[in-house]
């Protein structure tokens, strides 16, 4: 948080997964926090996490955290109703709500649209993290006439919940957000809804892969309807360029081209490398350590011992048990130097660990 605030009382409208995460990171943070839902179940968890107990007091900032759909009715309502208050939403679009509140333009100067680049898969108050934003980027997207204090006051809150704020105007918004939000939900759950015709059996087989893929397709349905709809024009056209990567490799493979199909996923391999790694920074070489551990308690924790033995920082990891075996593999991406150290002492101690290797395949 700043050296100085500007805002003592805050309130945020909307129970679900993001508002509740925001109301504990400010909780968290020293701020007075209220929090509220037309879902009284999830009002009365939201504010049982946050320990609200009290009266309402009027707010000197709005978070409205609620579905695309009522952004804009309450955006106007609230700014309305507290005539002093800053008003911010977290939607995962902006063109129309920032269209739509510019046309008052009392209302345009005294709220800022925003848009956390954090989320689960899973929803609701109970899923909240008060870390939930921390290090992640936040994406600020002012109006014609957001003043200088609300801009200043979006930001308070940005950096009090550990954001990395980055300034886009409402069209480059939702244009960059089909590409990298939208196409990738689509695709995880399109992906998990071509598994209907696999087995139970063939699916308990899935490793790593398959769990990684499909994870956003435990995502809200109704939520993710309209954030689709409401940006189609952007989605459709990474779904044509998608459409057509797809129909590339169908023609490779009924023509028996292997290299074609090479071509194809190599330019897939470079392309990731595009893609930030840890903390949104530039993608590292990681090397990867595969170590095969027994299916008992306590086999990760004394990885991790060894870990802080040698001094070797874990990236990530991945895990997967094999079928009908009391045995599983990890996985742990680490700097090169880092691997190799923490491949001898694993060797040392008598793990079953093999080579680090430089990808995954």
């Amino acid at each position: 948080m700043g050296s100085i605030n500007q805002i003592r009382v805050i309130r945020v409208i909307g129970a679900g997964l993001i508002g509740t995460s925001i109301a504990l990171g400010l909780k968290n943070a020293g701020y007075q926090v209220t929090i509220e839902d037309e879902d009284l179940a999830s009002e009365v968890i939201a504010q049982s996490l946050i320990g609200q107990v009290g009266p309402i007091v009027d707010p000197e900032l709005i978070v409205v955290a609620t579905p695309i759909s009522t952004i804009i009715e309450l955006v106007l309502d609230l700014a309305n109703r507290f005539p002093s208050a800053t008003v911010i939403d977290i939607g995962g679009l902006k063109s129309e709500v920032v269209a739509e509140i510019e046309k008052f333009p009392e209302i345009a100067g005294r709220f800022c649209a925003t848009h956390p680049m954090a989320g689960r898969e899973i929803s609701g108050p109970l899923a909240a993290r008060g870390d939930l934003f921390e290090g992640r980027i936040w994406i600020r997207t002012p109006t014609n006439r957001s003043s200088a204090k609300t801009i200043s006051q979006a930001s308070e809150i940005i950096s009090a919940l550990g954001g990395k704020e980055i300034e886009l105007s409402a069209a480059e918004h939702d244009q960059a957000i089909a590409g990298i939000s939208h196409l990738p939900q689509v695709v995880s759950s399109l992906l998990s809804a071509t598994l209907i015709d696999i087995s139970d059996r063939d699916i308990a087989l899935a490793g790593q892969g398959l769990k990684d893929v499909s994870r956003l397709a435990a995502s809200n349905p109704q939520l993710w309807g309209e954030l689709l709809h409401g940006n189609s024009a952007a989605v459709l056209l990474f779904l044509k360029i998608f459409a057509n990567h797809l129909d590339d490799l169908s023609t490779s493979l009924q023509n028996d081209d292997l290299r074609k199909t090479e071509e194809i996923l190599q330019l897939g391999r470079e392309n990731h490398e595009r893609i930030p790694g840890k903390h949104g920074g530039k993608r590292r070489g990681y090397w990867f350590l595969p170590i095969v551990i027994e299916d008992k308690p306590g086999q990760l924790a004394k990885i991790f011992d060894a870990c802080a033995f040698v001094e070797a920082n874990v990236e990530d990891l991945a895990i997967e048990h094999s079928p009908g075996q009391q045995s599983g593999l990890v996985t742990l991406a680490l700097s090169k130097i880092d691997a190799e150290k923490l491949f001898a002492q694993l060797a040392t101690d008598g793990w079953k660990v093999h080579q680090p290797r430089e990808s995954m395949g």
